[in-house]
């Protein structure tokens, strides 16, 4: 399975598609306008390890709610992602039953080597 939560007005998430020349075998899911369901959340999760490492802090609602003085658990976690597209670190590629969370440089070359480029 090769697929890609992204969001398309995110130009970070479009120079990484457009670096890993990411061609039609891959399936793109825009997180703002097609949800991510539950059953994607937790496959996520089973890949990655945690709620907590798909979680972004970057997210402006992070400081907006002031979630930085909070302890989160990882229901709470999970729930704002459910919640809030803005809260999934993007993106997140699935390529056979691997995962590679957000657009760190590492995280980007280990997902180039999974792709045999």
């Amino acid at each position: 399975m090769k697929k890609i939560y992204h969001l398309s007005t995110c130009s970070t998430c479009q120079r990484i598609i457009k670096e890993l020349d990411i061609d039609s075998n891959f399936e793109l899911q825009d997180i703002k306008t097609q949800k991510i369901t539950e059953a994607q959340l937790e496959q996520m999760k089973n890949l990655g390890g945690s709620y907590e490492s798909l979680f972004s802090r970057r997210a402006m609602k992070y400081k907006e709610l002031g979630l930085k003085e909070k302890v989160l658990s990882e229901d709470d976690y999970r729930d704002y992602i459910l919640s809030e597209y803005t809260f999934l670190k993007r993106p997140v590629l699935l390529i056979d039953g691997e995962i590679f969370v957000g657009n760190a440089k590492k995280t980007v070359e280990n997902a180039k080597k999974a792709l045999g480029k």
